[in-house]
């Protein structure tokens, strides 16, 4: 916003106290009311108005408290937004981000907890990015925002609390450019926001265990980096991807689908995934502790893939927490 004047926030509790998990705390401070604005329960009219401004030459940032808010404005995402570059031969530019949060998270339920990536990334004309770290959530911002068509960042609600080692400067994260966060020889596991995450604790069970996994962080959505998923899988030949959402139709679906068709001579067992059961997030403690894959899943796949035992401690959920508050052990850096 310093930089650019043409860059303005707004979305429901934007200005507030809070601010969307701190992200947009002291904005309204520095920028003014007129750059950072609060927005109405009219997501659809408001992303109209958001993407009008766009074609004038603007650069908003939308903000949604939940994923879920969004799908009121899905006409506007996916008939407007997404099409107006190419409907009108490249003339016409939606410089456009729309932050949303997803993921669990202290007995939200079904309407306030979804995963929703697959829905966003089906669409062509979207470009769809999942940050895992601080480091990569400025860099790809910085480049979503700078970016002449629509961009979704997806963030994950448990990652707002995790510490990076970020610069202070200007600096630009590629949209499209997965990220290797742990290199290995004996499996490649692929994750997506969080799910990263627990796949690097998942591969330290691993390592306990004498298997060597790499983990690769997507950060991108869509653009896809086939590259670097296709050059781990023909270094390890075995492929698990854990995504955040549904089995499926998801992420993970066109992960396994991509390796299938294009590096299915390098594979020495078949793909597996690891993600949410196909059912509504629920919202009471008692089910949400049988309901979100971690680590030990993680490992326990990988295990069973590679024909070594599964030890059943692997399932067992931590003591003394539900698994729908954030796991105190991941603070960072990444």
């Amino acid at each position: 916003m310093e930089a650019d004047p043409s860059v303005y926030v707004m979305g429901l509790g934007v200005p507030d106290p809070t601010g969307i998990f701190g992200t947009t705390a002291g904005l309204e401070a520095k920028f003014g009311p007129r750059r950072v604005l609060d927005m109405p329960l009219a997501e659809n009219a408001m992303t109209g108005i958001a993407i009008g401004t766009a074609l004038v030459g603007m650069r908003p940032v939308m903000t949604h408290q939940r994923v879920d808010f969004a799908l009121l404005a899905m006409e506007q995402i996916v008939n407007q937004a997404a099409k107006w570059h190419y409907m009108f031969d490249g003339k016409h530019r939606v410089p456009l981000v729309i932050r949303m949060i997803i993921g669990r998270g202290w007995g939200q339920g079904p309407q306030h907890s979804q995963s929703l990536q697959a829905m966003f990334a089906q669409v062509p004309g979207l470009k769809v990015i999942m940050p895992t770290t601080a480091n990569d959530a400025k860099g790809l911002l910085i480049s979503a925002i700078e970016d002449d068509n629509p961009v979704v960042s997806l963030e994950h609600r448990w990652l707002y609390g995790i510490a990076d080692e970020v610069s202070v400067n200007m600096y630009r994260t590629p949209i499209g450019r997965a990220r290797i966060m742990r290199e290995g020889t004996d499996f490649t596991i692929v994750g997506l926001s969080y799910m990263s995450l627990e796949a690097l604790r998942a591969a330290e069970l691993l390592a306990e265990r004498g298997v060597s996994a790499e983990v690769i962080d997507l950060r991108s959505l869509r653009p896809l980096d086939e590259e670097t998923v296709l050059g781990s899988v023909s270094k390890t030949g075995r492929l698990l991807a854990a995504d955040t959402a549904h089995r499926l139709f998801g992420a993970s679906s066109e992960i396994v689908a991509l390796v299938s068709e294009k590096a299915f001579g390098a594979l020495k067992s078949a793909p597996v995934r690891v993600t949410l059961p196909d059912h509504p997030t629920p919202t009471s403690c008692a089910l949400a502790n049988d309901y979100y894959p971690r680590a030990g899943h993680i490992a326990a796949a990988v295990l069973r893939q590679l024909g070594h035992p599964v030890d059943d401690s692997l399932y067992l959920p931590p003591e003394g927490r539900s698994l729908d508050q954030p796991d105190p052990l991941f603070t960072g850096p990444f």
